[in-house]
């Protein structure tokens, strides 16, 4: 069954540096698109990173432009997300997702990314 698992998410300080992680299983992991999303309380589903499948292509939300980077090795089934000078603005539950086309659209279940001091 398709599985993807984030993992990674904490409490840091303003300033620190976070890597979140997403372990994908179940699917042929490159040739899908991997996009990373947020969701703060009573706040929508915010996209904040994407990279595409061979990994030349990324694109940033414009709130976190600078400062988050997206990765993936389709080697390991797995995409990232280092997020570098976090802001409490930041805090929000992260989500992976994968998907191909319109034809599949994958959902991990989230990891807390807690930012404050």
């Amino acid at each position: 069954q398709v599985q993807l698992v984030e993992s990674g998410g904490s409490l840091v300080q303003p300033g620190g540096s976070l890597r979140l992680s997403c372990a994908a299983s179940g699917f042929t992991f490159s040739s899908f698109f991997m996009r990373w999303y947020r969701q703060a309380p009573g706040k929508e589903r915010e996209l904040v990173a994407g990279i595409a499948s061979a990994g030349r292509n990324t694109f940033y939300a414009d709130s976190v432009k600078g400062r988050f980077t997206i990765s993936r090795d389709n080697a390991k089934n797995t995409v990232w997300l280092q997020m570098n000078s976090p802001q409490p603005e930041d805090t929000a539950v992260y989500y992976c997702n994968a998907a191909f086309g319109s034809l599949r659209d994958y959902w991990g279940q989230g990891t807390q990314v807690t930012v404050s001091s």
